[in-house]
């Protein structure tokens, strides 16, 4: 693939992945966070990385990840973007990562999704995400309470669907469950 179909693609692929972001915020009640999602991905220090990484089939930070084991528009995009838990990890701190405010978790889940239905195509089912995230939480660092949150939420999606489960009122009630009460107690709140 040359360099321009590359960047065709990559910017089709992106903006697909931001357009399915933003019909998932808009059913959850974060419109503005949806519109606002991932717009780092054109600056250079991402952008760049990302078009020489393309394959159409993976993530190009992955791809840059295997090959190189790292990604500078990785670290750029996390350190930006608020919905991953990446950002809400401090190392001086007894437990590590921090309780992520809820209209950041929301959109977080908007963002899960928004890339399983992309990546996976015709093949993603409603259970995709519940699987890919039983894979992903064994690396992953997020606070206990935001864990508990993604888990119930991506079950809910595997077993009633995303209409039923990614709504305004529901997110914000899972939500409400594992995370107000620790939020509210966090010293470190955000």
């Amino acid at each position: 693939m040359n360099i321009v179909e590359k960047i065709f693609k990559h910017i089709k692929l992106v903006s697909k992945h931001k357009w399915v972001v933003f019909k998932l915020a808009c059913k959850v009640g974060i419109p503005w966070r949806g519109f606002m999602h991932d717009w780092s991905k054109f600056s250079p220090e991402e952008f760049f990385e990302s078009i020489k990484y393309y394959n159409g089939k993976k993530s190009p930070i992955i791809v840059c990840k295997q090959k190189n084991g790292y990604s500078k528009a990785w670290l750029h995009h996390k350190g930006r973007n608020k919905h991953h838990p990446e950002y809400w990890v401090d190392w001086a701190l007894p437990q590590k990562a921090i309780i992520m405010p809820y209209k950041y978790a929301a959109e977080m889940v908007c963002d899960k999704m928004a890339a399983g239905i992309v990546y996976n195509g015709k093949d993603w089912k409603q259970d995709t995400q519940i699987k890919y995230y039983m894979k992903e939480r064994e690396t992953s660092i997020v606070h206990p309470q935001i864990d508990k949150f993604l888990l119930e939420i991506f079950t809910q999606v595997s077993e009633q669907g995303i209409e039923k489960t990614l709504t305004k009122k529901n997110v914000r009630e899972v939500y409400d469950k594992y995370c107000v009460r620790m939020e509210k107690l966090d010293e470190n709140k955000v």
